[in-house]
């Protein structure tokens, strides 16, 4: 009976132990700081203030977003590889980050294993968008344009490698033209000249179209995707504008340097899930022209490593050249 009794006191015991830890603890971090390697302004640093504002109240702490620009997304990278993985450094980047390790002949960083996928945050179409004062109306008429004088037209984009980029260098194939792309450090830089008339087109994604657009500074031509944008209902995709197959949407990832599972990497993909999933997350993104998204932790983690061996494929049949 006493060894019963005192089996039973223990038991007792841990459960009243257990029910004293508080459900949800302040985050241990009093100052999480995101990195966006991209200028102030555009898709990426859009979406990493939204994330920064909802990643605070639910880990309850401050949470910041620095931009670091430069090398098509490797400098801010680098930064956040090196850095501690105590959930204090982030990282918000695009497509560009499972881009670049095609091509780049060295990174500063493995991109495998220096950093740990904590979610997808967002997923958008591109747009093919041209200047407000641009000749071509349709698609048909751009393709017409660039055929009769190969290599005048330019198209930019936020920098060699980026999924904006590849979506040139794919319309350039699947249409058939030549047009020369002009990289710039950034969306926002690149989206400036657009309005300024000093590029006259690009592909960019639909937050950082969608306000030139309605403020009639540019005109959309088509998306990339193979449906419809729901905040474009009128404008068709490439698709549907004659480039029969075309696809090429862009995603925003959050990682954090590379964490092996430990308490902040957890507590951060909860966090995130629960982020992502809620109505007011999607209703916010919406007007923003992005979808919320649903990958985290290991899924997303996958999912990073087959996009990295799918867009070597793209990088190889685009002929684009090796950066040192």
């Amino acid at each position: 009976m006493k060894v019963v009794f005192s089996a039973l006191f223990s038991i007792v015991m841990l459960i009243a132990t257990s029910a004293g830890v508080p459900a949800a603890e302040k985050f241990p971090i009093e100052t999480v700081k995101i990195v966006v390697p991209f200028p102030a302004g555009g898709t990426t640093d859009i979406l990493a203030r939204f994330v920064a504002q909802y990643l605070g109240e639910k880990l309850k702490t401050t949470v910041m977003v620095e931009n670091r620009p430069g090398a098509s997304g490797t400098i801010g990278s680098e930064m956040v590889a090196k850095s501690p993985p105590d959930g204090s450094v982030l990282l918000l980047t695009a497509t560009h980050h499972v881009i670049n390790p095609s091509l780049y002949r060295k990174l500063p960083y493995n991109t495998e294993k220096d950093f740990s996928p904590i979610a997808v945050v967002a997923s958008a179409p591109n747009a093919l968008v041209v200047t407000k004062d641009f000749p071509a109306k349709t698609v048909a008429e751009l393709i017409a344009i660039a055929k009769k004088e190969p290599g005048k037209l330019s198209f930019g984009s936020a920098g060699v490698g980026g999924a904006n980029h590849l979506s040139g260098e794919l319309f350039k194939q699947m249409a058939g033209i030549d047009i020369v792309h002009i990289p710039y450090k950034g969306a926002a830089p690149a989206m400036n000249d657009l309005i300024g008339g000093h590029i006259p087109m690009m592909f960019d994604t639909l937050p950082t179209v969608l306000p030139a657009a309605a403020a009639g500074n540019i005109r959309v031509l088509a998306v990339t995707s193979l449906t419809r944008a729901a905040s474009l209902p009128d404008t068709p995709t490439l698709n549907e504008a004659g480039v029969k197959g075309f696809e090429a949407t862009a995603w925003f990832g959050l990682y954090m340097p590379a964490a092996n599972g430990n308490p902040a990497y957890t507590e951060l993909v909860a966090a995130m899930k629960e982020i992502l999933t809620a109505p007011e997350t999607r209703a916010k993104f919406a007007t923003q022209g992005v979808e919320p998204g649903k990958l985290v932790g290991a899924d997303f983690g996958k999912f990073v490593d087959d996009e990295i061996k799918k867009w070597a494929t793209v990088v190889k049949a685009a002929n684009v050249p090796q950066q040192d």
